[in-house]
């Protein structure tokens, strides 16, 4: 039988798919799921039916026929196929059968035998289109291989604020000076101190004059200067750490590396986490030799759970660093792999290569690095349920950041302390060390927002909705000026869900029209309450934009929740938008971390996933 649907026509005899007389490859299961399909286009068709018919006696996972239903929608579109939760999927497009018309031999010259139109075109082979893939990439790459005549010349120079780079030891600022790749300006009225501890508000009034801010601190160990750098742009932060035998020498370093056009790319618009991954992936296989692109890959691969990778990156910048006798980034690739290591719940060998890195940046007395490491021993402490041992681990990064003078980082390991405690039901200790951690805002004369997270955490110690209340109001009141920071809309959050489950919708739908950020987290929000109005047409459409907003930010957790509420979506009617049930479902499967399975364990019960 020949099926004709759109520009295609499919013979489900020959399984051959042709589109517009030509024809098109698919592979010989999706052909077969194709034919059953239209054969049985008046009936849904469970997944137990399509794996019986389609792949017969072999043994595969439904995962099989996710996987072929979602290659057909990418190629008849995405409403071609209609998903019924928990029953199955049914052909949707109109199609008509095609009658061959029989020859007749009333003309005694042979006629040329009548074929379907997708038999007429040759099935072109698939090594005809390798090699012209390979013909158009080799084309591409010698058209965009770089001349070095144009290296000077043709690229404008780049517009970057900064502020005088501190050195520790002899209290002298580093300037910057103008040359053909950069044009400095220096703000001299802030300090790097002061910037860093309110950059919340201070990078808003900056951005629309100045960009791209860059900031940075300087430090001398056993003859050999260190430089920690960041730099803020409108979509982010680009950092890294340098080390030279001069400060003339690190400055050079610094400025070879932030001449690569990518970074600003990076830095001035919202990019999905396949297109940085891609990005990356360029610059360093272009710059090789620089850690500090390397680094960043590394970064990205594990925060969207891709710890292969990851691991393999971590691997190579040990051995590059080790080669080119970089303490600093060796000691950094010990970390990455322990991190990627506990994110894969690998704490034994975490551990160890969490010693090695302490070793490296003791060497060069690196005491941030250090505090960060001291930090993520006490997660591997918490996995041994060892309290005195967690609190040991973050007392002393504590003091390691107080002694670099990096306020953030000692702030981050007391109120880190605090939730131990809180976790380990040690009372007095959750009190004692979220007291200190305010005691010390005050005295560095922090921005309210950071006092925020103090009522955050009293939040988190109270047990009921309506002890939590107070206190998270009380959030949003320090972050009045800084409402996307993370404190602010994680409280925002809770308080959604409070109003919903005590039916308040009338305050839910106040504390959502307060906020004028078109974000992933406040999309969620709606989504949120048109779920509880049942409004479905809004739930979907609120839930679908939040998918797609969390996904372009690179928010994965954000972005899983909102699949999750697609994925429990009822089938929506006619008037209301369409969910592609296998894609959510699919996104779920590949992208899900453990610790976010657990969270949501009785919901994706509920799903089967």
């Amino acid at each position: 039988m020949r099926y004709q649907f759109k520009d295609f026509e499919f013979n489900s005899a020959s399984l051959v798919l042709s589109q517009n007389g030509e024809t098109v490859d698919i592979r010989h299961n999706e052909a077969k799921l194709l034919a059953l399909l239209l054969e049985r286009s008046d009936e849904v068709l469970s997944k137990e039916e399509i794996l019986s018919r389609v792949w017969q006696d072999k043994v595969v996972s439904e995962q099989a026929v996710f996987q072929n239903i979602s290659h057909l929608r990418n190629l008849f579109g995405n409403q071609a196929i209609k998903t019924f939760p928990k029953r199955g999927y049914q052909w949707q497009l109109e199609t008509e059968p095609v009658s061959s018309v029989p020859q007749t031999n009333s003309n005694p010259a042979p006629a040329q035998p009548q074929t379907t139109v997708a038999a007429a075109a040759p099935k072109r082979p698939y090594w005809l289109y390798a090699v012209l893939s390979a013909i158009v990439l080799l084309s591409i790459a010698i058209m965009s291989w770089p001349e070095k005549p144009a290296e000077d010349s043709a690229v404008p120079a780049i517009k970057m604020a900064y502020i005088p780079l501190p050195d520790a030891q002899d209290n002298t600022d580093i300037a910057l000076a103008d040359n053909s790749h950069f044009d400095f300006t220096a703000l001299t009225e802030l300090e790097t101190d002061y910037f860093e501890a309110s950059a919340e508000l201070e990078y808003p009034v900056l951005k629309d004059r100045h960009p791209f801010v860059l900031t940075g601190h300087t430090r001398t160990h056993d003859s050999q200067v260190y430089l920690d750098f960041l730099l803020k742009g409108p979509f982010g932060e680009w950092q890294g750490q340098i080390s030279a035998p001069s400060k003339k020498h690190a400055v050079e370093q610094l400025q070879q590396h932030l001449k690569q056009p990518f970074i600003y790319d990076f830095l001035s618009a919202a990019q999905p986490p396949e297109l940085k991954q891609a990005n990356l992936l360029i610059a360093h296989q272009q710059a090789p030799e620089d850690l500090i692109t390397l680094a960043r890959l590394i970064t990205t691969y594990t925060d969207t759970g891709e710890f292969e990778k990851a691991m393999v990156m971590a691997d190579k910048l040990a051995n590059i660093a080790q080669s080119q006798n970089n303490v600093q980034h060796t000691g950094n690739a010990y970390l990455y792999q322990s991190r990627i290591l506990t994110r894969k719940e690998l704490f034994e060998l975490s551990a160890q290569k969490l010693a090695l890195a302490i070793e490296q940046f003791e060497q060069i007395g690196d005491l941030k690095r250090l505090a960060d490491a001291w930090h993520a021993q006490s997660w591997l402490d918490h996995q041994q349920e060892d309290y005195p041992a967690i609190k040991a681990s973050l007392l002393k990064a504590a003091q390691l950041a107080f002694t670099a003078g990096d306020k953030a980082r000692e702030l981050d390991a007391l109120t880190y302390l605090s939730i131990m405690a809180h976790k380990h039901h040690r009372e007095t200790d959750k009190y004692l060390y979220l007291q200190q951690a305010e005691n010390k805002m005050k005295a560095y004369q922090l921005p309210v927002y950071h006092f925020s997270k103090v009522p955050f955490h009293y939040a988190i110690f109270a047990t009921k909705p309506a002890d939590k209340e107070p206190h998270l109001k009380q959030v949003l009141e320090f972050s009045a000026l800084t409402p996307d920071h993370w404190v602010a809309q994680s409280s925002r959050k809770q308080l959604v869900q409070n109003y919903i489950a005590q039916d308040r919708l009338t305050e839910a739908q106040a504390l959502i029209d307060s906020q004028q950020t078109d974000n992933a987290h406040n999309s969620y929000l709606k989504t949120l309450l048109a779920q509880a109005r049942q409004q479905t047409h809004a739930f979907i459409s609120q839930a679908q934009r939040t998918f797609e907003q969390a996904h372009l930010a690179g928010q994965q957790s954000l972005s899983l929740d909102a699949a999750l509420l697609l994925c429990s979506a009822p089938n929506s009617g006619e008037s209301s938008p369409q969910i592609n049930y296998d894609f959510y479902w699919q996104y779920i499967n590949d992208n899900a971390p453990p610790y976010w399975r657990r969270a949501n364990k009785n919901k994706l019960l509920a799903l089967n996933l």
